[in-house]
């Protein structure tokens, strides 16, 4: 919890607009440090057993028992935010969203598909959210069969504890901003979970900035024999889905072919392993997904939020998606052996830093636009964020790379001003955008200029 001082506060709020800041604000949020040691990887291990232990969680799998099937699991999920928020002094909004399902090639007769969604709301911007989520449901070969016995120790209940350990963790802070914490089912079945959180939010009016989506975090040996555990990959798509042909002929002429929302919050997370979590190194993958596969923050980015996709570098697909059996000596299935608990631990640790700033940043810069064409310099605008969303706002930073670059390469803070030029810098020769930054350091995401890089208002 960040408490100001008066002076600070009558620093940084009653700064005319127009008026940059004498000092920038601190580089690094120490805070995010121990939030990163209170992670616990025996937690993470004793949840993912857990999840284990209801033998399925597949979508159309038993509903009614207590220790069995999908029911049962998201059930346990639900009792576990409300004690997690029973330790904060109820500081977790707990529901289930949920919708029937049926026709589809996976879910041919009706069956619900019930997601447990927990919500920290702000201090001062309740409605602007980041949201973690994870995967409830598991499978075997057979896409439909809900009985045989699918552990999903990977895939997904690594994810949906790394969920409930980062709620544990944050939930005994406050922040600006919302967090949710996400458990979604109908995965397996054709991301059907992802849909209807995803309208759900929209016809809430729920301002998401970012969905971390956590799909198999806990292994750390290939099936290519590599053992690593000391990088993942984020994946990003390149352009808005709902980008419209108008938004595409101008992208044409400006750019923003690889700086979507979802591409500078994957930049984000880079940085952030870079800056908070030992040992790890983000591979950013240029790409929605693994080659011709899907996961739950494609439905997210089709409804127009921002999502990532957060996951283990070295994939052993013998643990996925397979009958638990043994062939010439070859074993396969998602068991608790191919599940390694500190590496669950270091990429649940990197969702909780990244939610933190987020959560911790103040309102992102909305209508980010550029100009500068055949001139010396570059003049970036945008409108500066104002009320009491906006009071922890130290000012602005404009960034810069060179176009072949995948990381910002310099930056400079501007302070609380909605205009700045960069005197000499050509606008042909880089690529540009903008992030605001709060008091104590937490600061947003790069918006890139135009309809191409918007997070939305």
């Amino acid at each position: 919890m960040r408490i100001l001082s008066s002076s600070v506060l009558a620093a940084v709020i009653l700064a005319a607009p127009g008026t940059a800041q004498e000092h920038a604000p601190p580089a690094e949020v120490l805070a995010v440090h121990d939030y990163v040691a209170a992670v616990s990887a025996e937690r993470i291990e004793a949840d993912i057993q857990t999840l284990v232990d209801f033998g399925t969680r597949h979508t159309l799998s038993e509903t009614g028992s207590e220790t069995r099937g999908i029911g049962a699991a998201r059930r346990w999920i639900f009792e576990e935010f409300e004690r997690i928020s029973a330790e904060c002094g109820g500081c977790l909004e707990v529901m289930y969203i949920s919708d029937t399902i049926s026709g589809e090639r996976r879910i041919p007769e009706p069956a619900e598909v019930v997601s447990v969604i927990a919500i920290q709301r702000g201090r001062i911007d309740p409605d602007r959210y980041v949201m973690m989520s994870g995967d409830i449901d598991s499978r075997v070969t057979d896409p439909l069969d809900g009985t045989s016995d699918s552990p999903g120790a990977n895939d997904n209940a690594s994810g949906m504890a790394g969920v409930i350990e980062a709620a544990r963790v944050l939930s005994q802070h406050e922040f600006d901003g919302s967090i949710i914490y996400a458990g979604l089912s109908g995965e397996e079945q054709g991301l059907f979970g992802g849909q209807i959180v995803a309208a759900h939010a929209l016809d809430e009016g729920w301002r998401i900035k970012g969905v971390l989506n956590n799909d198999m975090i806990s292994n750390i040996e290939g099936v290519n024999g590599v053992i690593d555990n000391t990088t993942a990959r984020v994946f990003s798509e390149g352009t808005r889905a709902v980008e419209t042909e108008e938004e595409a002929r101008i992208r044409r002429f400006t750019g923003g072919e690889v700086d979507s929302p979802s591409r500078n919050l994957a930049r984000f997370v880079d940085r952030t392993a870079d800056q908070y979590i030992p040992n790890l190194d983000v591979m950013m993958v240029y790409r929605l997904d693994r080659f011709g596969r899907g996961g739950h923050h494609r439905p997210f980015n089709d409804a127009g939020i921002p999502g990532v996709r957060i996951m283990e570098t070295n994939e052993h697909y013998d643990r996925q998606h397979q009958d638990l059996r043994t062939e010439d000596g070859r074993v396969y299935g998602d068991t608790m052996d191919g599940v390694n608990a500190g590496h669950a631990a270091k990429l649940t640790a990197l969702n909780i830093a990244v939610m933190a700033q987020m959560a911790g940043a103040p309102p992102f810069p909305a209508n980010v636009e550029i100009e500068g064409a055949v001139q010396p310099s570059t003049t970036l605008r945008w409108d500066m964020a104002a009320g009491d969303a906006a009071e922890n706002l130290a000012g602005y930073r404009v960034h810069w790379r060179l176009t072949d670059q995948p990381q910002w390469q310099w930056s400079r803070f501007v302070g609380r001003v909605g205009e700045y030029t960069l005197e000499n810098i050509v606008i042909d020769n880089y690529y540009f955008g903008v992030s605001a930054v709060a008091v104590d350091g937490s600061e947003t995401p790069v918006v890139f200029p135009g309809a191409a890089g918007s997070f939305g208002e």
